[in-house]
């Protein structure tokens, strides 16, 4: 008797085969507009080949497979030899081959580098977001190491390099390298300055042994790491090799593995150094001065990788709605439906909008980009990666109970969510950096209005939103207190004027009239119902060959 109770209808079918990147509507309108034209057509290439390898079903695959076997901390060897290794499953280093391969660590001497780079990577996560952290940190590294000339000299062309070289040996044996950081301590969390890691110089000029320990420390396998500790003459920033120039081991003790919510497939490890190597990078005394460029970059990492969790997590769910039928037809037809998808599109184009404006600011690398960087990208790292989990969240409501379970791949992205708000300082540090930069740099503030009022008089709703603001700038009374209040509309009137600029009439409408206009509810799909939703959604939908 034929089993017909099993026939299975109206399932949606899986969002595979398609170009992440060229049906992303939003990034590469952005790629368009930050490229010079005479670049563009070999970006487009790199970013379409991209595109097609994230979205193909072997790259879905090596996303499930790593994140379905986690790293596994090795201590010592069969013969009780300290080795601190880390095993990563086949699917981890394909991911990663892949990514440097196309210039994920390599933004700082190409033509549009950085816009390049943050387009890849934000497409690249959407295959699986835990391998970024070895990727951010490599591309990140290279303007702490130019403050020492000799030392960039020699890692730069292997932090940037195109090749994937997989374990540890000497790096000058290797075509290709991966950086790590560490800079948190048990004690101090993001309170660096109470770091208790301690710097011996040697004999040797700039070489050192540090003692201490690192209570966050991503990426153990990388080649080498940059640490902070404290020398003689203060705080300092040190590279600290895996592998040393005579080929032995450094000492570098993994004493576990952290059991992560997410981001399962990237190791994040406690290590301990004891009379380890280190050579200082820059003056001592002046770590947090040295390192600072590439916490900076990591956080704008954070902010194109929220944007692609959650590019990823609003294309699953409009995907999903235009293929379910209920109640007599298409899910993405029904007008409440409709409400919750514009208000997670709007999200998501916002997001991807801004982190993009941020990278053409590092290409760009002028003065008055450099002062809007430091307001705005603090600015947007607390908003954009807060917003991620709330859309990821709804985004996976938007399935219901398919979306609950983990063959639809959105449990893995709402674990991974709320990572990229903590990492590189959480939502308070980067509301206080906001303030810092407001007290100590005037030009900051000046370039950020310069910015934003390119889109004056365009909508009056931003143009009361950037009026409010300049009003509570005006009274800093308790300003500490405010701090997440006025870094939230600084990131808010900030993409309201991005999209007033760049984006169709009917996004920028509805984003200002809900952002900025305060005609909104407190949770996704309560968007005035009189405004051109299905536009916004349309926009949003990836198209499948």
């Amino acid at each position: 008797m034929a089993a017909t109770t099993h026939t299975v209808t109206n399932q949606v079918p899986p969002l595979v085969g398609h170009d992440v990147f060229a049906t992303d509507r939003v990034l590469s309108e952005a790629v368009e507009r930050h490229v010079e034209p005479g670049v563009l057509p070999v970006v487009l290439e790199e970013l379409g080949e991209l595109g097609r390898a994230a979205g193909s079903a072997q790259a879905q695959e090596w996303g499930a497979q790593a994140n379905a076997h986690p790293p596994v901390l090795r201590t010592h060897d069969r013969y009780g030899h300290r080795v601190d290794e880390v095993e990563f499953h086949p699917a981890w280093h394909r991911l990663l081959g892949h990514a440097v391969s196309a210039g994920l660590t390599d933004a700082w001497g190409r033509p549009a580098g950085h816009v390049r780079r943050a387009a890849g990577f934000l497409v690249w996560t959407q295959a699986e977001a835990g391998h970024g952290c070895p990727l951010s940190m490599t591309h990140a590294a290279v303007p702490a190491l130019r403050t020492d000339p000799e030392l960039a000299a020699v890692w730069e062309p292997l932090l940037t390099s195109h090749t994937y070289v997989e374990g540890l040996r000497n790096p000058r044996e290797k075509a290709g390298v991966l950086f790590g950081m560490g800079m948190t301590e048990k004690q101090g969390g993001s309170d660096v300055r109470s770091n208790t890691t301690r710097a011996e110089p040697l004999s040797g000029e700039g070489a050192y042994l540090l003692t201490g320990h690192k209570w966050f420390c991503s990426a153990p396998m990388s080649d080498g790491f940059l640490v902070l500790a404290r020398a003689p003459g203060g705080l300092s920033c040190f590279l600290v090799p895996r592998v040393l120039p005579d080929g032995t081991r450094n000492v570098f003790l993994i004493q576990r593995l952290k059991d992560k919510l997410g981001n399962r497939s990237n190791a994040s490890a406690e290590v301990e150094f004891d009379g380890t190597w280190a050579r200082l990078v820059g003056e001592e005394g002046r770590g947090v001065r040295t390192i600072i460029e590439m916490v900076a970059a990591t956080r704008l990492d954070c902010v194109v990788g929220s944007a692609g969790l959650m590019r990823q997590a609003v294309a699953q769910a409009v995907h999903h709605s235009a293929y379910r039928d209920v109640f007599g037809g298409p899910l993405i037809d029904k007008p409440l439906m409709r409400n919750v998808l514009a208000d997670l599109a709007l999200e998501s184009e916002a997001a991807t909008v801004l982190a993009m404006r941020l990278a053409a600011a590092y290409d760009a690398d002028t003065e008055a980009e450099r002062a809007f960087l430091r307001l705005a990208l603090p600015a947007a790292k607390y908003w954009v990666t807060k917003r991620c989990t709330a859309v990821v969240g709804e985004a996976l409501e938007c399935l219901g109970g398919n979306g609950y379970v983990e063959e639809s791949g959105l449990p893995r992205l709402l674990r991974e969510a709320p990572l990229n708000s903590i990492w590189e300082g959480s939502g308070n540090v980067q509301a206080l950096d906001v303030l810092r930069a407001l007290r100590r740099e005037p030009q900051a503030l000046d370039a950020f209005l310069r910015e934003v009022g390119k889109a004056r008089g365009a909508d009056h709703r931003l143009d009361a939103a950037i009026k409010g603001l300049l009003t509570e700038l005006a009274d800093l009374d308790g300003v500490e207190g405010r701090a997440r209040r006025l870094a939230e509309r600084f990131a808010l009137v900030l993409q309201g004027s991005l999209l007033v600029r760049w984006a169709p009439p009917e996004v920028a409408d509805t984003f200002c009239a809900s952002r900025l206009g305060g005609d909104w509810g407190a949770a996704f799909g309560t968007l005035p119902h009189s405004l051109d939703l299905a536009s916004v959604v349309a926009r949003a939908r990836p198209a499948v060959a």
